[in-house]
């Protein structure tokens, strides 16, 4: 009888990279892919489950490594799913602050087959051995705090897909829960707090808006300014967040459903007795209510959504510390200056430098041609695509570069050329963008669609003669475009997937790129 193979997530952005740790792990694991943290987290919620490893790069766009690391602490998954890190440098402080999160190991590219392998059989084994022991000390209280995280995760969720929210507000405000609470302990015997407490408010916290459900859509939804009848509707969600709480069907002695209902009601409560609902003052409103209104409002501050751009970290703070967002407890604000890199560092890390990419090339060959392993046609064609964009690139250092996607449209600026141009640095439904409208003009950015559409893998490049308007003035451009395809595997045919251009601005490189 055959058993079934055991899953690994490769989690990386880059296709050729997956396809390479594919080729060393696929005949004796099953593979599944994430192409950025967001789909990872997306797997993750799916199949934690099923399982055994997650191969995890750091930079990646959207969600890098360390966020899902992050999240998977938040959720409990790292407990039971070993992650072994990918990177190029093998100093980077990065992989220290991986360690910390819960990375069992760390594995550098380029990849060695059998170091590969081994390190990953050690840290399922290792794995397996820890979950055993837990299995037969501890399963009644894991499976009670399983059922805890699961509910929590599912109303959390809820209130974020409810909410339009973005899907890292619970995780943001988990975490800076729990780094202002241990630092807490650190500055003062005021609020004694275990470990233990300090968890369980931190887990509570994702709860603190499952109130809203309960509020009209289109109160919630509104991205206009709220009218006074509708700002006092929405502070009624403290009170509807309590009133759920207290009719989940759970003894409501348990330590996790009592926090979470001082947390819902209390969390728009200001120290000065300004907030709401009930003007409660100072040390009247629990820690717990206190320092999860703090994070929120730091959160509230520094995300971007589509409707709203973040502000700076730095400023976000000084506005908090300043008075600017209600008055909170001194001694939190002290707390809140304290640890202000520490939050800067684990919600809003910093990418790395594109010099993992510059070496892509160069890395897969010497993996390549160091492991000895049979490789697919997938990697082939991957890197054989790879040689070609990367080449194109170096050709030149002066233009401005960008990705371009076709289905669904979709327009990506490298290297700082959103800047110059004065749009976003991805740009979705780049037709219909006032920005790159009024930088290139409706009939240049359509038939720049339509050149694209028009070629070939046999006849890849593609180019333009336009007038841009860059920062206010119009400059005489070029823009030549390489299209890059990919084996479809259902029709063994060449399809495309993505393009590559560079925009030339000046006068004397506008007649260039032919």
């Amino acid at each position: 009888m055959n058993k079934s193979k055991q899953k690994i997530l490769i989690v990386d952005d880059s296709e050729m990279n997956r396809a390479i740790l594919a080729d060393m792990l696929g005949e004796e694991f099953e593979i599944m892919e994430a192409c950025d943290g967001i789909e990872a987290v997306n797997v993750l919620r799916s199949h934690s489950v099923e399982l055994s490893l997650v191969l995890l790069d750091i930079v990646m766009p959207k969600m890098d490594g360390l966020e899902v690391l992050a999240m998977m602490n938040s959720y409990k998954w790292i407990q039971n799913i070993p992650v072994i890190m990918i990177s190029a440098e093998s100093g980077s402080s990065y992989i220290g602050r991986a360690y910390e999160l819960g990375a069992t190991d760390y594995i550098q590219r380029p990849f060695d087959a059998m170091v590969v392998h081994r390190r990953v059989q050690n840290a399922i084994m290792l794995y397996s051995k820890q979950k055993n022991l837990i299995g037969l000390v501890e399963e009644q209280i894991y499976e009670k705090q399983k059922d805890q995280s699961l509910l929590i995760n599912i109303l959390s969720n809820i209130v974020e897909l409810r909410n339009g929210e973005s899907g890292l507000h619970v995780l943001h405000v988990y975490t800076m829960t729990e780094i202002l609470l241990q630092n807490l302990m650190k500055m003062t015997d005021h609020y004694p707090l275990t470990p233990q407490e300090i968890s369980l408010i931190a887990t509570a916290s994702s709860l603190h808006d499952i109130g809203k459900i309960a509020v009209d859509d289109n109160i919630v939804m509104k991205h206009e300014k709220l009218t006074p009848k509708e700002e006092e509707l929405l502070k009624k969600h403290t009170e509807y967040g309590e009133k759920m709480l207290h009719e989940i069907p759970f003894p409501q002695s348990e330590p996790l459903l009592k926090v979470s209902r001082e947390i819902c009601r209390s969390h728009h409560e200001r120290y000065d007795g300004s907030g709401y609902p009930d003007g409660l003052k100072g040390d009247e409103i629990p820690i717990s209510a206190q320092v999860v209104g703090l994070a929120d409002v730091y959160d509230e501050l520094t995300s971007s959504d589509s409707h709203k751009e973040g502000i700076p970290h730095d400023q976000a703070i000084e506005m908090i510390l300043s008075g600017k967002c209600g008055a909170f407890n001194p001694v939190l604000l002290k707390v809140l200056q304290w640890s202000a890199d520490r939050i800067r560092n684990d919600l809003r890390v910093s990418s790395l430098s594109g010099s993992t990419r510059k070496d892509l090339e160069r890395n897969t060959r010497e993996a390549i041609s160091r492991s000895g392993i049979r490789v697919s046609r997938r990697t082939l064609d991957l890197l054989e695509r790879e040689r070609e964009k990367y080449r194109f690139i170096a050709s030149d250092s002066r233009e401005i570069l960008f990705e371009v996607y076709r289905d669904p449209a979709m327009i990506s600026f490298l290297s700082g050329g959103e800047e110059k141009l004065g749009v976003g640095d991805t740009v979705t439904d780049p037709l219909n963008d006032a920005k790159m409208i009024a930088c290139f003009g409706e009939e240049t950015l359509k038939k720049l669609f339509e050149l694209i559409s028009s070629a070939t893998s046999e006849n890849p490049k593609v180019s333009l003669n336009c007038t841009l308007n860059i920062q206010g003035k119009p400059c005489r451009s070029r823009i030549v475009i390489m299209t890059q395809y990919s084996r479809s595997t259902a029709t063994d045919k060449y399809e495309f997937e993505s393009a590559i251009g560079k925009i030339y601005t000046s006068e004397e490189d506008a007649s260039r790129g032919e």
